[in-house]
Formats: structure tokens, sequence, C-alpha cells
């Protein structure tokens, strides 16, 4: 099984999912310029990350890549206990993520993308970090009393982390937010977490 990833990027979140769950893999960390190469793009014609390939298999998509180790790697408990229950619970967190959290970041990475008047550009990116802060909240009111967005350990967990490395790099304010802080102090602390983040030159 082959991870190819970009420092920083929301495939360091899968970087770690593998890490946690136990699975033999490898890693290829790509950069702006072997994205666009004609290697890869015959892999992912996008030229985006994350890519998993397991044996034949090619799959792209941050979430979908998250459910596959999972499932190929129970062990390794990133969707709970395998219930139902566990399943959905960490499910709506990845989605939390994947659908809400992660998009508010595109006006602050790629403003061009939504107004081609410069000049916008920085109303833009105030609005967003304003709605990045709200999301941020509603993670610290989820994280009072939890170690975990899910209750447990899960594949949320990764992916909201380098959401929280974003807002603090983009000029977020997350000051108060004591439940977050706490979460990424937690995940820091972690082995898995140390040697991907060392691997990727994040460290």
């Amino acid at each position: 099984m082959k991870l190819y990833t970009k420092p920083g990027a929301c495939s360091t979140a899968d970087h770690i999912a593998l890490q946690w769950s136990g699975a033999p893999h490898t890693v290829e960390v790509m950069t702006g310029e072997s994205l666009k190469s004609p290697e890869y793009l015959a892999i992912n014609p996008a030229g985006t990350v994350p890519v998993l390939v397991d044996g034949d298999f090619v799959l792209t998509q941050n979430a979908a890549i998250m459910g596959y180790i999972a499932d190929r790697f129970p062990d390794g408990g990133l969707a709970g206990d395998g219930s139902a229950r566990d399943r959905a619970e960490a499910t709506r967190w990845l989605a939390f993520v994947n659908a809400d959290v992660h998009p508010a970041f595109t006006p602050l990475f790629a403003p061009g993308k939504f107004v081609a008047d410069e000049a916008q550009h920085a109303p833009l990116g105030d609005a967003a970090r304003k709605r990045i802060r709200g999301l941020m909240e509603t993670a610290d009111r989820r994280l009072g009393g939890r170690d975990w967005l899910a209750g447990f350990r899960s594949f949320a967990d990764p992916y909201f982390y380098m959401t929280v490395r974003w807002a603090h790099g983009l000029g977020v304010d997350m000051g108060g937010l004591d439940n977050v802080a706490a979460f990424k102090a937690r995940m820091e602390a972690d082995a898995g977490v140390r040697k991907v983040l060392a691997d990727e030159g994040l460290a």
C-alpha cells in the first residue's frame, strides 16, 4: 500500500491514519512540481493529493481513503469498535471536517477562485477567518470532556488536526479554544503523529 502526500496538505491526515492503523505502507512525499509530472498524472489526472494505491486499486479523495484504511485494517480502530454506531459517529465528524471545515479555508488558499479583484481578497479572507473561527468553536464545544471528536480516537482526528494547524498558520483567532488547544497538544504528543510530521519535514 502506497500513499502519495504533500507536506502539510490534507493528505498528511491520511499519512497519520496509516501510521495509526498499523498497516504496512510506503509513502511518497510530493512537491508542486512532481504533482504535475507525467508519471503522477498517469496515476491521478487531477494532479492532487492524497492518492492511495493498494495493488491495482487507486483511490483518491480524503474521506474515501480514510474509510478504506479503517475497513482494511479494522484492528486500528479508526472507525471505532466495528459497530454501526461507532462507524457512524466517526464518519459524522469526518464529514464535519471534510465538508464544513476544510472548504472554509479555500478563500484563504485560493482567493482568486472567488473574486478576480485582488482588492477584495483581504475582506474575503477576513470573512473566511470568521467562518473558520465559528467552526472551531463548534469543535471546541464537542471536545469538552472528550479527548477525541467521536469520543474515541478515529480517522476524523488527524484531518481535524491538520485544519487546526492551518488555522494557526493563517491568522485565525484561536484564543479561548482551550479544548482545541488541548486536542492539538494531545496529537503532537502522539508517537505516530510525531513520526509522520518528521517524515514530511513538518516537525
